[in-house]
């Protein structure tokens, strides 16, 4: 949720060091499997004759296990009977640590300042044993000349197969619980967070709220902005200069944060490669009345990657009686069928008439709708499909599929399991609340979402919600404001690049920057919750990965080959350029090699092409590898990353960096305090006692007490750390991060700075002791004094 910049985040998210912070490292703290390609093992496709030890799980598929066989076979035609019968063992041994799921650790190969080994590290007694059976193999197995010289003593020869980190020497990792439990599925930190990684995908958007592709084999995807406008992007993330789509005079919009007007979805027919027919949902402003609009547009007959403006037809205009709960979901489901989710018309309560518009069938808001596009370039421009549930319901509207939804923000259809078709076509959604409670839904024909009876499981109108006709459905999760105000609804992991999560839905919280997966449990039926961090210590340390993201998650997208992304933003405003697209990454397992390559149809490109470039990392882009092995484009890759880091670790690290890893007592001492007066603000709840980070305690109204983090951000950041004599905010921490300062009352909620006031008091903010939060909200900073230049 928050950035990095120069050269401390360079060196944060470098893959092969541990973590360099202010001068201090942080050991690993959780298992770490890695190939020799810099990539996390998997299971592979068809079984290993040879190196079947690692037959479930490795870094070898058999294309791999077969070359190290014709090795093995190679080295022991070498070998005597005697030789044959006691050191086969040990070549095979050796030689299949490759396909270890730790061979990087194995090779050092997770380093690139260390040249890769030609033998794997060994434990000390297994060396020597090793050494006085089968010394003689050793120039069979290794072409190191050190290898060589160091053949004729046992010491120095095993010396220089040890490994700095000894958990990772062979064969004592595989008994080593540490590294073997759990192995190959998500891992999770004590409290049971999922950890997973992220990868930058495109950066520099306005308030990117929509990711689709055309399932037109291309493998583009198209990213929409709240202003109008709509980028694509090729296969290798490089973006159009020209857009897609500019309708940026229409769209009702403005750079307020958090309005909720402008282009809110896309999405294109399912026969789109054929008839070049999409769909937007897009706020306008028609005289003095407010509307959403739904149209239909077709792709230029001249370029593929350009819509013909002029071919726009509107399908459906609903008049807005107030400026938020706009809806803004378009998609098709299975079914083929085009559905609308729209906002039950905004204010707060619903208030529309005696009992509301989402609960009123008559009229179209509150409601998740369902029309026929096909055919429609004679006659009328949508058709109401047959089985519409309140076809023939006096007064009710006829598009009208489901109703009682609040404010649906973002929907999606299941594709269903890769191999079972489980769970296919079903409509998940986010349903924002009111008050109190959030939630997710799973749409069906006819059924009544409960809003504005109800809340999440809760009533809301108790009057409505006694009500025996009411007759609702439930969501399958809930959750409190305390967790987060607006959520944002995802996708099920249906993807091939990481099996760990197939069956997972993903989703997320606009306000407290939450992520979060639900997993049905299929012999109750009911959703399992995890939350979801970003991977702490080397979870993520593999090349292009990043463990953090801006708070704001706006929305969720899936690819054209079901891989899984979000979208997010430093600053909710329509205009300001800090939104970023994460793909989704499992660290522990991935797909095996090949199983997941699909060849994109080509694009025909008449517009200038802009490289992408990721704004989290100045390392350079390392190609994808081929092989196991690591190539010569790797090597090159390897090289610049090694000179990028040693200039880095010379301006950086200039300190002595301590040898232990225990954590120190935990305490509640103060740091920086100020002379008290309203708006002084002091760190605590550092474990290490250091002075540049902590929770942010701040003294109002003759008392010390916590802030909130709900919309805590760097800007708010910035003013406490200048405030504390520190030229600069390195990070605005949330979810008390630097523990929960339960002895003290919340004192500040809703905290938005500009940067440059004097303290917190000077921000907007709720009144002083207003609150709608928790302790587990209190906000924190790190704070530092290093240069930076703001990516």
């Amino acid at each position: 949720m928050w950035y990095f910049c120069d050269i401390l985040g360079r060196v944060r998210h470098s893959p092969f060091i541990g973590l360099y912070l202010l001068g201090f490292w942080i050991a690993p703290v959780s298992l770490h499997p890695q190939c020799l390609d810099f990539k996390p093992p998997f299971k592979p496709q068809e079984d290993l004759q040879f190196c079947a030890m690692y037959r479930n799980f490795g870094c070898c598929d058999s294309a791999k296990d077969q070359e190290l066989m014709a090795k093995f076979y190679k080295i022991v035609d070498n070998f005597d009977n005697y030789a044959y019968a006691n050191c086969a063992g040990y070549v095979q041994d050796l030689l299949c640590q490759e396909c270890s799921p730790y061979a990087a650790h194995l090779f050092d190969a997770e380093d690139p300042s260390t040249p890769i080994r030609t033998l794997p590290g060994l434990c000390p007694d297994y060396c020597s044993q090793f050494w006085l059976k089968c010394r003689s193999t050793i120039t069979l197995l290794s072409d190191d000349l050190q290898l060589a010289q160091a053949k004729p003593d046992q010491v120095h020869f095993c010396q220089h197969l040890e490994l700095e980190d000894p958990d990772y020497c062979y064969p004592h990792l595989l008994s080593n619980q540490q590294l073997t439990q759990n192995l190959g599925h998500v891992r999770a930190d004590p409290e049971g967070c999922l950890q997973l990684c992220l990868e930058e995908v495109a950066n520099g958007l306005r308030n990117p709220l929509a990711m689709v592709h055309a399932n037109d084999g291309t493998h583009r995807f198209f990213i929409a902005e709240q202003v109008g406008l709509v980028w694509t992007y090729l296969p290798d993330r490089s973006k159009l200069e020209k857009p897609f789509l500019n309708i940026t005079k229409a769209v009702l919009t403005s750079p307020w944060e958090g309005d909720e007007r402008g282009f809110l979805g896309l999405t294109f027919h399912p026969n789109y490669k054929y008839n070049g027919k999409l769909y937007v949902y897009y706020s306008v402003e028609i005289g003095f009345d407010e509307r959403i609009r739904v149209s239909e547009f077709r792709v230029s007959p001249g370029d593929m990657n350009v819509v013909d403006h002029a071919s726009e037809r509107i399908i459906l205009e609903v008049d807005e009686p107030a400026s938020n709960h706009n809806g803004g979901m378009v998609m098709f489901a299975d079914d083929g069928y085009l559905y609308i989710f729209t906002g039950d018309g905004g204010m707060a309560g619903d208030p529309f008439g005696k009992y509301g518009n989402a609960q009123n069938k008559s009229a179209l808001l509150g409601k998740v709708l369902r029309i026929n596009v096909d055919d429609n370039d004679r006659g009328p421009l949508y058709r109401i499909p047959s089985d519409n549930p309140f076809v023939r319901e006096h007064g009710a509207r006829p598009e009208v599929y489901a109703y009682g939804v609040r404010n649906m923000w973002r929907c999606s259809v299941d594709r269903g399991d890769p191999l079972t078709k489980e769970g296919k076509g079903r409509i998940f959604c986010g349903d924002v609340g009111q008050n109190k409670f959030e939630e997710i839904d799973i749409i069906e024909k006819g059924r009544n979402y409960g809003w504005r009876a109800k809340e999440g499981f809760s009533c809301y109108d108790k009057k409505l919600c006694a009500n025996s006709s009411l007759d609702d459905v439930l969501p399958i999760y809930a959750y409190p404001h305390k967790m987060g105000k607006s959520v944002t609804g995802g996708y099920v992991y249906r993807g091939c690049e990481y099996p760990n999560l197939n069956g997972m839905y993903i989703f997320g919280d606009f306000m407290s920057g939450r992520m979060m997966s639900l997993q049905e449990n299929k012999n109750t039926g009911q959703w399992n919750y995890h939350e979801i961090c970003m991977g702490i210590g080397l979870t993520c340390a593999f090349p292009g990965l990043i463990n953090n993201y801006y708070q704001y998650i706006i929305s969720f997208a899936e690819d054209e080959a079901g891989e899984l992304y979000f979208m997010s933003t430093g600053v909710p405003s329509a205009t300001s350029p800090t939104g970023v697209v994460y793909k989704l990454v499992d660290p522990s397992r991935r797909a095996p090699p090949r199983k997941c390559h699909y060849d994109p149809l080509p694009v025909r490109v008449k517009s200038k092409l802009i490289k992408f470039r990721p704004k989290e990392s100045e390392y350079p882009v390392r190609p994808h590898p081929t092989e196991s092995a690591v190539s010569e484009s790797d090597k090159d890759w390897l090289q610049e990353l090694m000179d990028i880091l040693k200039e880095q670790e010379a301006a950086v690290v200039t300190t002595t960096l301590p040898q232990t890893t225990t954590k120190p007592p935990r305490h509640t001492r103060r740091k920086n305090r100020r002379k008290k007066g309203n708006g002084a603000v002091r760190l605590a709840g550092d474990e290490q006692g250091r002075d540049d980070r902590g929770r942010v305690e701040i003294f109002a109204n003759g008392e010390w007490g916590t802030v909130c983090d709900d919309l805590w951000n760097t800007k708010n950041a910035a003013v406490v750390c200048r405030q504390l004599g520190f030229r600069f905010a390195l990070k605005a921490s949330k979810h008390s991060e630097f523990g929960e300062g339960k002895s003290l009352r919340i004192l500040l909620d809703d905290v938005q700075c500009e940067g440059t006031e004097e303290s917190l008091l000077d921000c907007q903010h709720t009144d002083i002791g207003m609150h709608n939060c928790a302790h587990y909200e209190d906000a924190g900073v790190i704070c530092g004094n290093s240069d930076y230049v703001d990516a």
